[in-house]
């Protein structure tokens, strides 16, 4: 008897070892692939996730978010800041996610409701933000950060990768470009990456407020050199031939806002959207930029 357990035992234990094999073995196949130029199989079912709306997906096409991050250099085990990701909150149902399963950390940066004059609105807007994002199962813990000129930084050196999508043009706006660039700076580590994308403007002098919501990428190189970064790389990938750039009401003519009046007019019935419709979204710079070591 005793020796049948112990061959029972023996034959449990080479069980066990052999799983342990293939875990092993598995566990190294998927660090492979997460950690390949191409987009691996975690940014793929994040892309694909189901928790993405309809509306979020059929953007794809143009916003092209697999080849873009892949471009910026997103890795496994990165800490991530998406830096001003507004309503919509377009690159959150990705990136959230993607760190969740690669074992990262995701931050964005909200209202900073240290400030007293931050208004109502803000406010609940950040609540609502952290609400679509509270499901920690999908998207792991979402970090929302106070964000403005006065608010309290993290410690220098705390993220390997941050996001700007579109925000330059609401910078310029409020002249407050230099500064921004120097928070995110700070707090980017020696060899982060900054990548940025941007309704890009046609070559030529820049207008300092950006009305348009265009940006020529002459300035937005030169903004983010002067706060210390370096430009590594370039993309085409969300470049649109067919964006004329000379819309009745900026950039938000275009998709997805489809303006037919100026901002905070009623929207006029009449207005003819056919041809703003088969532009498509913009023509957009994808830059990538590092924190010298």
């Amino acid at each position: 008897v005793a020796m049948k357990k112990s061959r029972r035992t023996v034959a449990q234990i080479k069980r066990l070892m052999a799983m342990s094999l293939v875990i092993a073995g598995l566990s190294a196949c998927a660090t492979a692939t997460n950690t390949s130029m191409t987009p691996n199989s975690a940014l793929r079912a994040t892309v694909d996730g189901d928790w993405r709306s309809a509306e979020s997906k059929a953007r794809d096409a143009a916003r092209h978010p697999a080849e873009s991050l892949s471009f910026w250099g997103l890795r496994p085990g990165m800490t991530v800041l998406e830096v001003n990701p507004g309503a919509a909150s377009w690159w959150t149902e990705i990136l959230a996610p993607y760190t969740r399963m690669t074992g990262g950390e995701f931050y964005a940066t909200g209202a900073d409701l240290d400030d007293p004059k931050v208004s109502e609105r803000a406010r609940e807007e950040r609540a609502a933000f952290a609400q679509k994002y509270s499901d920690t199962a999908v998207y792991g813990p979402v970090k929302v950060l106070n964000w403005s000129l006065t608010s309290v930084l993290p410690p220098a050196n705390s993220f390997d990768f941050v996001l700007v999508s579109r925000a330059f043009h609401g910078w310029m706006r409020g002249g407050t470009t230099d500064e921004y660039l120097q928070r995110i700076f700070q707090i980017l580590k020696p060899g982060g990456i900054l990548a940025i994308e941007q309704h890009r403007a046609n070559p030529g002098p820049q207008d300092p407020k950006a009305p348009a919501g265009y940006v020529t990428e002459a300035y937005v190189v030169e903004q983010a050199e002067k706060a210390g970064f370096r430009l590594q790389a370039k993309s085409q990938v969300n470049a649109n031939l067919k964006d004329t750039k000379d819309h009745p009401f900026g950039v938000w003519t275009l998709p997805p806002t489809r303006l037919t009046a100026p901002f905070g007019k009623p929207a006029d019935a009449a207005f003819d959207r056919t041809k703003y419709d088969a532009i498509g979204e913009s023509d957009r710079m994808t830059l990538r930029f590092a924190k010298p070591n």
